[in-house]
C-alpha cells in the first residue's frame, strides 16, 4: 500500500487553536476573535494580553525590560541580528512557563536596540518606565523620546504581525513545548526557524525596488522590463493569501496616518504609485495569478519610515511574534500531547537472507 506523503506537511492539520485563523481566499486574519483591522488601532499591550489569556494565561504584564550586564558581552560578539537575539534568548532563565514568557516578550526590544547601539559604537540604553511597550524599543534605539506617530506607527505593525497561524516558526516553537522543555528552548527554536529568508521574509527588498524607480514616471518602464524579464516583484504574492493580504491595508492606512504626520510624503506618494503600478501589470501579464500587495511592501515602506535601518527589520518582526509564540507554548502545554509526526523511509533496504 502506498503512503501518502505531505511533503513539508502541507495541507495538514497538526493542532487547535483559539490564537488566529488565516483566511487565504477571503483575505482574512482573525486574531483572538478580532479582525487584524479592529486589533490594529489597539495599545501592542493589550493585544499581548488578549493572546496570553485566549491562551489560558492571565494576569500577565508585558513591559519593556533592562538586560542584564552579563548578556551585553554577547552582543557585542553577534555579527548578526538574529544571531544576537538567539544568543541573548537563550541565555536567560525562567523557573516557571508565566514568569518565561513576560521576560522574553519584554526583553526582546532591549536585545535588539543594545545590539543596535552596540554594533554602532554606543552604549546600550535602559527602558524608561515612563514609556511604553513600542515607545522604549525607539527609545532604546535611538536615546530620544520618539513622535507620536511613530509610536503608533510601531504598534500597528506589532499588532499585525503579532501571531499568523501556525507557521515555521510558530509550529517550531509548539514541538519544543509539547515534549515538556521549558518556553526558553521554544523561544531560541522559533528564533531559529524565523532567521531562515524562506520563513522571515524580504521586506528591505520591496523597498529598494521603489528606491531604484525613483520618480513615478519611471514606474511603469522598470517594472514592466522586471516581469518580461521573469524577475519576481518584491512584495507582491503570497503562498497563502490568493486576495490582498489584509495586513498590508492596515499598514498602508498607518503608513499614510505616520508619513502624513512625521514623515517624507513623497517617498509615500511614490511607494503608492509603484504599488498600483505593479499590480496594474501583474494581472496584464499574469492574467488569474491573483498576485496582490503582500505584507513585506508596507512593512518595508513603514519601518523605513521609523529610521529603521534593513537589518533591524526581521527582528523587530520578531519583537512582535514573540508574544504570538508564547501564546502558542500556554496553549501547547494545556494540550498536553507531545507532536510526534510520522516519516516514510525511501533509502536503500538490506537483502533478504
Amino acid at each position: 500500500m502506498t503512503t501518502m506523503v505531505h511533503n513539508g506537511l502541507e495541507g495538514i492539520v497538526a493542532a487547535e487553536t483559539r490564537l488566529s485563523m488565516v483566511d487565504g481566499e477571503r483575505g482574512e486574519l482573525v486574531i483572538g476573535g478580532f479582525r487584524v483591522e479592529e486589533l490594529s488601532s489597539w495599545p501592542f499591550e493589550r493585544v499581548v494580553s488578549l493572546l496570553w489569556e485566549t491562551a489560558g494565561f492571565t494576569g500577565g504584564d508585558c513591559k519593556a525590560v533592562a538586560l542584564p550586564a552579563k548578556l551585553f558581552s554577547l552582543l557585542r560578539d553577534a555579527g548578526d541580528p538574529m544571531d544576537a537575539l538567539r544568543m541573548a534568548a537563550g541565555a536567560m532563565t525562567a523557573k516557571y512557563d508565566a514568569e518565561a514568557a513576560e521576560l522574553l516578550v519584554g526583553s526582546f526590544p532591549a536585545i535588539v536596540a543594545a545590539w543596535w547601539r552596540l554594533r554602532n559604537g554606543r552604549e546600550p540604553i535602559a527602558p524608561r518606565e515612563d514609556l511604553g511597550f513600542a515607545a522604549n524599543y525607539l527609545y532604546m534605539l535611538t536615546g530620544n523620546e520618539p513622535h507620536e506617530a511613530f509610536v503608533r506607527g510601531l504598534e500597528t505593525y506589532l499588532n499585525t504581525v503579532v501571531d499568523h497561524g501556525l507557521n515555521a516558526s510558530t509550529f517550531a516553537a509548539r514541538v519544543i513545548a509539547s515534549t515538556g522543555s521549558d518556553f526558553v528552548s521554544a523561544i531560541t527554536g522559533a528564533i531559529g526557524a524565523l532567521k531562515g529568508p524562506l520563513h522571515g521574509g524580504a521586506p528591505g527588498p520591496a523597498l529598494d525596488m521603489v528606491f531604484e524607480i525613483g520618480e513615478a514616471g519611471r514606474a511603469e518602464e522598470v517594472l514592466r522590463r522586471k516581469i518580461e524579464s521573469g524577475e519576481r516583484l518584491m512584495g507582491f504574492g503570497h503562498r497563502v493569501y490568493k486576495v490582498r493580504d489584509p495586513r498590508a491595508d492596515v499598514l498602508a492606512a498607518a503608513a499614510e496616518r505616520m508619513f502624513t504626520r512625521a514623515g517624507d510624503m513623497h517617498l509615500y506618494e511614490l511607494a503608492r504609485h509603484v504599488e498600483a503600478t505593479a499590480l496594474r501589470l501583474l494581472e496584464e501579464h499574469k492574467p488569474g495569478r491573483r498576485l496582490q500587495t503582500n505584507v513585506e511592501f508596507y512593512t518595508a515602506l513603514l519601518l523605513h519610515g521609523l529610521g529603521l535601518e534593513v537589518p533591524l527589520f526581521t527582528p523587530t518582526f520578531a519583537i512582535g511574534r514573540v508574544a504570538g509564540w508564547t501564546a502558542h507554548c500556554f496553549e501547547q502545554r494545556a494540550a498536553g500531547r507531545i507532536i510526534r509526526p510520522q516519516s516514510v523511509y525511501v533509502g536503500r533496504r538490506p537483502q533478504v537472507l
